[in-house]
């Protein structure tokens, strides 16, 4: 009986081990490499856990495997890295291919004459407020109760790792996600160009930046990982810096209306400037194409745009399109304990830190930013025109964006 009893234990834990083989392999003959980070320098940061802590709060299964694939694979950190080996220079121009990036520039400027901030202490308040909001029960908003577990996996689709060095980043759209998805590229080496990885983050295409298969994201784990992914996703979570850039929700209204509407866009047309223009300005039989109907003087105004989130019937036909949906939404800061708390207003020195404190600033540089950035100095005029009823309602949908990451609130623009 006994003899049986261990015969079966056997069978399972060897089954377990040649799963978590096939895992291992799968991901290092992969695009992307699966294995645990375990010489990376976490920032240290109030309730940050260093890798290696406070696994006793695991579950099982997640400390198994978590111990198991760290020890089988701490070969791995001593793979020798090409990019590793010297900083890259950055190009002297930005490849422009992309009319908004032809119309908005670059700013190559090193902005040396900007006062420099205390970047810990910044990091320490920007997580202090988070933290408090989220823990505060009279401040409630859609979803802030639930877990993890909770969120479903096509809500987790805007979560990158780089598994070479230990990162996860949340995009979001209208706050640089476009370099920060260049800069994961050249980390992760996710993309190749004639059979090299790319170095210069401004070298690799946009249309290649946007791709979904050019980035390993959560929701991806369980085609991969199946009944593993969530305990992964834990690991990962633990174990790896985790960091996300936002902006002032109402200057990112600003900024996704000039970039999807002002400019010819013809997928946004299509989805949705045409439903705007019938819904909101009465048009009908408009033009199939974006370059008739503006040849035509007809554009979605921001008036329309702004009808479009208030109306009831928008989310009930389909959730917020990603550039103009909630961060809380994107990216859950209630259920995932973010390291890094970057924002737009303070991009180039946020940016220089972050790289510095994930120890790969050798390796590249962030790209330069815009030009022309959307300011919030621009919000009185683009809100002039809309009623202060409207407003006010705007202000409620993105609330829990101002409150959770310290802006203030605009109040020159609720009040007549």
């Amino acid at each position: 009986m006994t003899k049986a009893r261990l015969l079966r234990l056997s069978v399972v834990l060897v089954s377990i081990f040649m799963i978590l083989l096939i895992i291992v392999y799968w991901d290092n003959v992969g695009t992307v490499h699966f294995y645990l980070h375990t010489s990376f320098s976490r920032p240290h940061s109030p309730g940050a856990i260093a890798a290696g802590e406070d696994w006793e709060a695991l579950p099982d299964v997640d400390e198994f495997l978590a111990k198991l694939l760290s020890s089988s694979l701490k070969q791995n950190s001593s793979i020798p890295r090409k990019t590793e080996q010297l900083l890259v220079q950055g190009s002297n121009k930005p490849v422009v291919s992309n009319l908004e990036e032809n119309v908005r520039g670059y700013d190559w400027s090193t902005h040396k004459d900007r006062n420099s901030l205390d970047q810990e202490k910044l990091q320490i308040e920007r997580q202090r407020t988070l933290r408090e909001f989220c823990a505060n029960s009279s401040f409630t908003f859609p979803t802030k109760e639930r877990s993890f577990d909770d969120i479903p996996n096509y809500e987790l689709n805007h979560l990158i790792v780089d598994d070479r060095h230990g990162v996860i980043y949340c995009y979001v759209p209208k706050v640089a996600c476009t370099n920060w998805k260049r800069v994961m590229i050249v980390l992760s080496e996710s993309l190749l160009d004639q059979g090299v990885p790319y170095r210069n983050p401004l070298d690799i295409p946009r249309e290649h930046v946007h791709n979904t298969s050019t980035h390993l994201t959560f929701n991806k784990f369980w085609r991969r990982y199946g009944k593993f992914s969530r305990h992964l996703m834990k690991i990962k979570l633990k174990k790896y810096t985790k960091f996300l850039f936002v902006r002032d929700p109402f200057v990112r209204l600003i900024s996704a209306f000039r970039s999807k509407f002002e400019l010819e866009n013809e997928d946004f047309y299509r989805r949705f400037a045409i439903p705007m223009l019938k819904l909101y300005s009465n048009h009908t039989n408009l033009p199939t194409s974006v370059s008739e109907a503006f040849g035509a003087g007809l554009k979605v105004s921001f008036s329309d745009f702004i009808q479009y989130l208030l109306d009831p019937r928008t989310e009930k036909m389909a959730p917020f399109n990603e550039h103009w949906r909630q961060v809380y939404r994107l990216c859950h800061p209630c259920q995932i304990d973010y390291d890094f708390i970057g924002k737009l207003e303070t991009l180039d020195e946020d940016a220089a830190y972050l790289l510095q404190l994930l120890k790969v600033d050798r390796l590249l540089r962030f790209p330069p930013s815009y030009r022309n950035r959307t300011a919030s100095s621009w919000e009185d005029n683009w809100f002039a025109k809309i009623p202060l009823a409207w407003r006010q309602q705007l202000y409620k949908l993105y609330e829990a964006d101002f409150v959770l990451f310290g802006y203030p609130k605009p109040e020159n623009l609720l009040k007549d």
